[in-house]
Formats: C-alpha cells, sequence, structure tokens
C-alpha cells in the first residue's frame, strides 16, 4: 500500500491527550510517515475537553509522547508530522469550534475532496454523543468513523449505540477497532493454517482436543483504575481481544482474501459459538487492587477471566476453547495452543503426552510443534521433541507493522477485513451476556502467579502457561 493514490485526509482525534493517544496513535502515525504511506497531503486535530494551553503546547506533548514510545525517533520525520498537528477543544453539545477548524484546514489543503479520519478513543458511555456530535455538524460527510472498545458494556448498550452510529454514519464509513485484529501473528494465524498442507487437513476435532488461548499480563493498573471501575477484565478483554483470536483460530476456510468474505466467515465463528456457562467461568481480583488509584475500597471489579467456550459446528464441536486473561499476573504473553489428541497406535502404549501446536502472537511471530522422537542410544526410549519457525530470523529484511499502524493503514484504504462488523459484535455481546447476568464472585489471586486455583482447573490437563513453577516457554 503507497500514499499515492490517497487524497488529502484530516486525522480528527477525539482523546487526543489520553495514553492510547500518546501509546499508539501518534506512533502509528510517525511510523505511516517514515514509510511514506501517508497521504500528501494530511493534517491532524486533537480533540478533547481540556485544552493544552496552545497548538505548540500539544506539539510539546506529542513528540515526548513519540521520544518516549519510538525507538531511533527520526527528529526530522517527527518534525515535519507535528507542524502539521493542532489542537481544538470539544465534547457532545458543543463542537461549533471544531466544526469550523476542521473547515478551515480543509481549505489549507484543497477544499472538497477533502476526506476525513475520525478516531473516537473515549469511553464507551460518552460514545453517542459524540457520535450525535459529528452529525450534528456535518463532521460524518466524507468521513470514516473509527470506534475504539469496548463497543458498548453489554448487549442493551450495544444495541443503543449501534442505532446511534446508524442514524449519522452507513456501515461502511464504520471501523470498529480491535488492535489484536491488527497484529502481523494473528494474521500469520490464518496464513499458516490456509497456505500449509501440514496444518489444515488436522485442523479440526478429529485431531485437535482442545485450544488455549491465554493473554496474562504482569501490568496492573498503571493509571487506569477509572477504566477498569467501569469496565472490567470481561468487557476490556475477552468480549473483544480474546473472542477475537478464537475466531481466528477457529475460522472456516473464507475462500479468498477480501473484507467481505473473511468477515462473513469470523461471523459464522462467532454463530456457532454457545452462550457462555457461568458455572464454566472464573472472575479474578488481584490482591491490592482496591489499593490502587481511582478503585473503590469495596470493589468487585474483576481484573481475571478464565473461561471454556464451546464453538457448536461440525469442525469443532465438543472442542474445549479455554480463554484467560488478567492483570498483575506471572508473565506478559500472547499464546494459542491447540494441544492434540493421542495417536491411534499403541506401538509406544498409552499416557504419552499430547503433542502441542503453540503459537506466539508477538510481534514477530513464531510457531512451535512439541512432540516425541526417540532418544539418542541403543534403547527405542521416547524423549520430547520441538519443531521451532521463528519468522523474524526465516525472513530478517522484513519489518512487521505495529497493529495501529496496520490498522490506521486499512482505514485510509477502506478495508475493512481486520475490522468488526456490527453483527459479530452483536452476537459476542450475546455470548457473553449470561455472565453478566449471573456474574461469578471475583476469587483473590496473588500477584506475579497465574490466577486462582478455580481457573487453574478449569481445562483438563491443566493451562500450558504456568503448569509448572519453572515454564519459561
Amino acid at each position: 500500500m503507497t500514499s499515492a493514490a490517497l487524497p488529502p485526509h484530516v486525522f480528527l482525534l477525539f482523546g487526543a491527550r489520553g495514553d492510547l493517544a500518546a501509546r499508539k496513535l501518534f506512533p502509528g502515525l510517525y511510523r505511516l510517515a517514515r514509510a511514506g504511506r501517508l497521504p500528501e497531503e494530511y493534517a491532524v486535530i486533537g480533540s478533547g475537553r481540556h485544552s493544552p494551553g496552545s497548538d505548540e503546547d500539544f506539539r510539546d506533548e506529542v513528540l515526548a509522547g513519540l521520544r518516549e514510545s519510538v525507538d531511533d525517533l527520526d527528529e526530522s520525520i517527527a518534525r515535519d508530522l507535528l507542524d502539521r498537528v493542532g489542537f481544538q477543544t470539544s465534547d457532545a453539545d458543543d463542537g461549533a469550534d471544531l466544526a469550523a477548524r476542521v473547515r478551515e484546514v480543509e481549505e489549507s489543503l484543497g477544499g472538497g475532496e477533502v476526506r476525513r479520519l475520525l478516531y473516537l478513543s473515549v469511553p464507551p458511555t460518552a460514545m453517542s454523543g459524540m457520535v450525535a456530535m459529528l452529525g450534528r455538524e456535518g463532521l460524518a460527510e466524507r468521513a470514516r468513523l473509527v470506534i475504539e472498545k469496548p463497543f458498548g458494556l453489554d448487549l442493551a448498550s450495544f444495541e443503543d449505540l449501534d442505532r446511534d452510529v446508524r442514524e449519522v454514519f452507513e456501515e461502511d464509513q464504520v471501523f470498529r477497532i480491535d488492535h489484536f485484529l491488527g497484529k502481523e501473528a494473528v494474521q500469520n494465524l490464518l496464513a499458516l493454517r490456509f497456505a500449509n498442507a501440514l496444518f489444515e487437513p488436522a485442523w479440526d476435532r478429529r485431531t485437535i482436543a482442545s485450544v488455549q488461548v491465554d493473554v496474562p499480563e504482569t501490568l496492573a493498573m498503571e493509571g487506569r483504575g477509572s477504566f477498569y471501575e467501569s469496565t472490567g477484565a470481561l468487557r476490556d478483554m475477552v468480549s473483544t481481544h480474546l473472542f477475537q483470536i478464537l475466531g481466528a483460530v477457529a475460522l472456516e476456510d473464507p475462500g479468498e482474501w477480501s473484507a467481505d468474505a473473511v468477515r462473513r466467515a469470523r461471523a459464522d465463528v462467532f454463530h456457532a459459538v454457545r452462550p457462555l456457562d457461568p458455572a464454566r467461568v472464573v472472575l479474578g481480583q488481584y490482591d491490592g487492587y482496591r489499593d490502587e488509584d481511582d478503585v473503590a475500597e469495596d470493589s468487585t471489579v474483576e481484573t481475571f477471566v478464565a473461561l471454556e467456550a464451546w464453538v457448536d459446528n461440525d469442525r469443532w464441536r465438543g472442542v474445549p476453547f479455554h480463554l484467560r486473561t488478567g492483570k498483575a499476573m506471572a508473565q506478559t504473553r500472547r499464546t494459542v495452543t491447540l494441544r492434540l489428541r493421542p495417536p491411534e497406535s499403541s506401538v509406544f502404549g498409552a499416557g504419552l503426552d499430547p503433542d502441542e501446536i503453540v503459537l506466539e502472537l508477538t510481534d514477530e511471530a513464531t510457531v512451535q510443534v512439541d512432540l516425541l522422537g526417540k532418544r539418542p542410544g541403543p534403547e527405542m526410549e521416547l524423549a520430547p521433541a520441538t519443531m521451532r519457525l521463528d519468522l523474524g530470523e526465516e525472513l530478517p529484511g522484513d519489518e512487521p507493522l505495529e497493529a495501529y499502524e496496520r490498522l490506521l493503514l486499512d482505514v485510509l484504504h477502506g478495508d475493512h477485513t481486520l475490522f468488526a462488523h456490527a453483527e459479530e459484535t452483536r452476537r459476542l455481546w450475546e455470548v457473553c451476556q449470561p455472565v453478566l447476568d449471573d456474574r461469578p464472585t471475583p476469587q483473590a489471586y496473588a500477584r506475579e502467579s497465574w490466577g486462582p486455583q478455580a481457573a487453574l482447573d478449569l481445562p483438563e490437563g491443566g493451562w500450558r502457561l504456568g503448569r509448572d513453577a519453572t515454564d519459561g516457554d
């Protein structure tokens, strides 16, 4: 993708002084600029309720964030980006000055052909009001709207938000962003499976006994206490990131790599997911969470979720999918484990450790297959062995795109492949709603652990991560 065919753009970033903008959005724009992937003519307007003072003050804030988030920052590229950046206050009740600023900037870029990329990094409760303001001020014209998760807080609030969005925007203007779908490794999961005869014939219930999607984090709140108090781990991570990874693992062959085909296949998977059974969901809260800033002293918000899910279609019927995520845990990982069924042969007896296909969803993806081979020596004795593929080592000259960099580029080009359709999102809320209606009591767990004991016991055979004290896979 190049910038050659892109018309002039105005990037309008709501929540532009927040953590996400500093760590991800502005670094993403910088990387696109460095790679020559932005339009030749563009401007960036940050917006929010509170002014930084002046445009120059805001640029100083953005530059500080770039220096913290980007290794080997090219100051000349950063300065060119910053020269295009300004700030204008706005809120859901008053967007007149913002609309005037946008139109003034558009005139400087050439007028009527200028497109708008509207990025809403605001709390779910503020989303509808901001969308209505964009409609009142005429800013939805020639625009693409990016909405940050969570998309509502439950099924009912999603329905309300979706109705409000549809009153102002057409579905093809809306990009519901989940940065896990922008990760190179998640996309590589699809390439690994559908492009290789080694894996595709084995990718079903006849060969695979269980699937684990494990996304623990060592970070605690890090200043996000008020956000977590309003969402919790289920809304923040499970109804979005973890189920999107499940969708990538369980996807049927879409037939072609196109937005319509991939999204249709993903939606089919989610419609086959059985609504969650609260009895097979474990919520947790790490010791000390209630002492964090902006957290209630008697908070019952969960910082950890482990659950069992089922995909009721011909490919996956009877195969449990176990999902786990949490804050303040023993490691930060993005690991998918497919545990295989034992071989039918009885040559080496029963009770053999199961083979596992393990995918690490890091920026430089790795895939390993844990299996058994013959131990060198005179006896026919089995020993564990590993086959490993490291794409960073195999393709050292190719630099992966960071997730937000990739997704912002896709929005510029109008590519919906890696974005959630409204029907996908609605279905995932339907799947999660039984847990929101009959919420298990969160169980305490120690920092730097793998979660409550009830969660450790959830999968038969245990979790791959943390199954022994020396786990460093």
